[in-house]
């Protein structure tokens, strides 16, 4: 067998239906721990949504793991140590170990801000694709 996984997480306007968090006592709507549901050895990956005026409620840093914000919908900012950082579609936001972070959806926006977090840690990345493998002549499965 194949070692892959696929993992429906709904469409962008069902990710505020998810409740879940690392420990119960830091669970929330909007968020689902998609490895949790998934066997994933390297990286992690939360899928998040915060209604217009929600905020995190609290900062966090991470030692060992180095985290990068994907942000899909909605307007919002990420304070990082002491300075404020203005989020939006298209913004990728990579925050190393030992930087204090929080976020929230800007108050007068009218859609949820949504964002992928993506978290890995252990050892550096290989430089790519010196690690990748290609063949050219194998058909395509369509």
């Amino acid at each position: 067998m194949s070692d892959y996984e696929v993992l429906e997480i709904g469409g962008l306007d069902e990710w505020r239906e998810h409740f879940g968090g690392f420990r119960p006592e830091s669970s929330r709507d909007g968020r689902r721990v998609v490895d949790h549901d998934l066997t994933m050895q390297y990286i992690g990956m939360t899928a998040n949504a915060l209604e217009p005026g929600e905020e995190a409620g609290y900062w966090h840093t991470h030692s060992r793991v180095e985290e990068l914000y994907v942000f899909l919908g909605g307007r919002g900012q990420m304070g990082l140590d002491g300075e404020v950082v203005d989020v939006g579609p298209g913004s990728v936001v990579r925050v190393g170990q030992g930087v204090w972070r929080t976020w929230r959806c800007v108050p007068d926006g009218s859609e949820q801000l949504r964002w992928l977090c993506i978290r890995a840690g252990g050892s550096e990345l290989p430089h790519l694709p010196d690690d990748g493998q290609r063949d050219n002549d194998r058909p395509s499965p369509w």
